[in-house]
């Protein structure tokens, strides 16, 4: 006799279904659009300075790499005009992802207004707005949108259907993972084959709606823009386009797979045949596994930051391992709660394909936590850190509960070795019986002389006519039915009645109820800023914000000059374009006294920033007229009051040394 402890009861899986799903809507409509990702970490002019004249062009500066087209970044005037030509600049250099736009010339005073719009490379849409002011501030007549890119209608509809994707995924590919590797009969149940066929479909359908959407998703934000050919022509040409359509072929090659699993190895009841069927599917089921993860590891987080020819293999380890997990889950509780019987040693072996699947997501989760992370500051400082921790705490509450539901596969076990001893002995028994009842029903027909009563003659009357052709096939539709119905509530009691399923049903129902959970919390991660990239934005923002206000346009000094030797007064004039930290270009002339050109044999320039105890940084420059050298590629470091000091020579012996402290921003 086996005792259980009294477990909690969660009632019918369909109203647990139902209150989850509304906790993950309330979790997903709090969420808002999609975190940037990739975030601005500089500008040119920047937010809120004040420039005396107009500049010539305005830059932006980026964490990562982003997509940007002609529209990308606009400049409106204080009527809401157009103050820029519309020609994006990619101004890119190794680490550094900058890009611009050229303003008009003869721009009038006042408040600009410089809104941008891109996508990052991990496929989500960012953008934002500042403004600068020529001359003063002055009032705008630009009234922005509130909508943010990724946002409204189009945007819920985008996130729902990655929530989707991900959701079927982890069906498709850990309830085939659970029949392969755990419970090779589960391949002829019609729940199972239901559960896995429901998540192919849904990654199917969700990754066809997310094509449809990307147009209006990353751009104009309007629905009717979602069959827009040449907005689909311009998605297929990006990396994220590339990777749904990937998807779409590998479904193909999935739904393939489905059918031969669900189809010919279901029916295959020669072992060795069966053996090797499974080794082929695994093979390839295997293979298209990863390929479908890795659409998600080439467009996303993965794709993009720190090391990510190592981001990328083990972002698609990760996802597998949770496919794995939560989809074998998902099928096990299926199994459980449809089937009329399962063995002891699927429900263990699958707890050791759990076992592995955890290990694999604890190592792989480490890296990805170190790489997205960075700090122990922004694990609980940011949004990002603090929904890991949240994610860390549901997978240790899982762990717990598979604990429990470990102990009741090894009573689920011993109870099935009881079972079969306790019915091969029940078998003996009933044969032996049924030998002696033979043995004395032949000795008494023996002597008994044989005769059949008029009752008989009536039954055997009555039953020939219940089986003859005339009777009534809707009246024996009706009883089949009824006795199918009866079957089955004689199943479902007696599966009620052993407290060891009960229990482990339980208990696997609440580790699915906290599984459901934590893909939702997982789903939310994806489109959360990372902690590094926040941390590293806010302080590049900060850096700015705390440097002082320099009017925004190239440094132009003139400084007189007399050697002392004969002819050896004049006058350099110096510009340094665009006189802000970072690369630029020197031009120097050099006049005489009466305003011409001065050849003189050498001119030099070094650059010192006292304070900082930074220079002199020297600079040669080359002669490309008369009385003209230029230098381009002019390194400043850092912002700072510098002093330019100009060497001058007139003759062999006769040279002098000026110089004056400029602003640098």
């Amino acid at each position: 006799m086996i005792t259980t402890a009294t477990a909690p009861r969660f009632g019918h899986p369909a109203l647990l279904a139902a209150a989850l799903l509304g906790a993950l809507l309330a979790l997903f409509a709090g969420a808002g659009p999609a975190s940037a990702h990739a975030a601005l970490t500089g500008s040119d002019p920047k937010d809120g300075a004040v420039v005396a004249t107009a500049p010539k062009a305005v830059t932006l500066t980026f964490s990562e790499q982003i997509a940007m087209d002609g529209e990308s970044i606009r400049v409106l005037d204080p009527t809401g005009k157009r103050a820029d030509t519309g020609e994006l600049r990619d101004m890119c250099s190794g680490s550094v992802i900058k890009y611009g736009v050229n303003l008009r010339a003869g721009l009038a005073d006042g408040t600009y207004t410089v809104a941008w719009q891109a996508v990052s490379a991990d496929s989500h849409p960012v953008s934002g707005a500042f403004t600068f002011s020529i001359g003063a501030p002055s009032s705008t007549a630009v009234d922005l949108p509130d909508q943010v890119a990724g946002g409204g209608l189009v945007g819920r509809l985008y996130d729902a259907a990655r929530y989707a994707s991900y959701a079927g995924f982890v069906l498709l590919v850990g309830g085939a993972a659970f029949v392969l590797a755990c419970w090779r009969r589960g391949a002829g149940e019609r729940p199972v084959q239901r559960l896995v066929v429901r998540g192919w479909v849904t990654i199917t359908a969700a990754t066809l709606a997310m094509l449809l959407l990307r147009h209006p998703y990353t751009s104009s934000g309007q629905l009717g823009d979602a069959f827009d050919l040449d907005g689909l022509k311009a998605v297929l040409e990006t990396k994220t386009g590339a990777a749904l359509v990937s998807r779409l072929l590998l479904l193909g090659a999935a739904a393939l797979f489905v059918a031969v699993l669900f189809g010919a190895y279901a029916r295959r009841e020669d072992p060795k045949e069966k053996q090797d069927l499974t080794f082929g599917l695994a093979i390839g089921g295997g293979v298209v596994a990863a390929g479908i993860a890795g659409t998600w590891a080439l467009s996303e987080h993965a794709s993009t930051g720190i090391q990510p020819g190592v981001a990328m293999p083990v972002d698609v380890l990760h996802l597998l391992a949770v496919a794995v997990w939560l989809g074998g889950l998902a099928a096990l509780l299926v199994a459980l709660y449809k089937v009329p019987s399962i063995e002891g040693s699927a429900v263990r072996n699958f707890s050791r394909v759990a076992f592995g699947s955890v290990v694999a997501l604890t190592a792989t989760g480490l890296y990805q936590s170190w790489r997205q992370v960075g700090s122990w500051s922004a694990l609980t400082g940011t949004e990002y850190g603090q929904l890991l921790l949240v994610k860390v705490a549901l997978v240790a509450l899982m762990v717990g509960v598979a604990w429990f539901s470990r102990r009741w596969t090894g009573r689920l076990g011993e109870q099935t070795v009881t079972e079969s001893e306790s019915e091969s002995e029940s078998e003996s028994e009933s044969e032996s019986e049924e030998q002696e009842d033979a043995a004395t029903g032949e000795e008494a027909r023996e002597r008994e002389p044989v005769s059949v009563p008029a009752s008989a003659d009536a039954s055997a009357g009555t039953a020939a006519s219940d089986t003859t052709p005339d009777a009534d096939p809707e009246r024996a539709a009706q009883l089949a039915r009824q006795r199918a119905a009866l079957d089955a509530v004689r199943s479902k009691k007696i599966r009620d009645a052993d407290p060891v399923r009960s229990g482990l049903r339980r208990s696997v129902l609440m580790e699915a109820s906290v599984a459901v959970v934590l893909l939702a919390v997982t789903t939310v991660l994806t489109s959360t800023e990372p902690g590094r990239t926040e941390e590293e934005a806010a302080a590049a923002t900060s850096a700015g914000r705390s440097q002082p206000a320099v009017p925004d346009r190239p440094v132009n000094i003139s400084l007189p000059f007399d050697t002392g030797g004969a002819d050896g007064k004049g006058t350099v004039r110096l510009s340094l374009d665009p006189g802000r930290t970072g690369l630029n270009q020197l031009h120097v002339w050099v006049d005489r006294a009466n305003g011409k050109p001065f050849d003189v044999p050498e001119v030099q320039v070094a650059l010192t920033l006292e304070d900082k105890e930074i220079g002199p940084l020297p600079v040669a420059p080359d002669r490309i007229a008369t009385g003209h050298w230029t230098a381009k590629g002019v390194q400043l470091p850092m912002p700072g009051d510098w002093k330019i000091a100009v060497t001058v020579r007139t003759s062999d012996i006769d040279q002098t040394t000026i110089d004056k402290n400029v602003k640098i921003g």
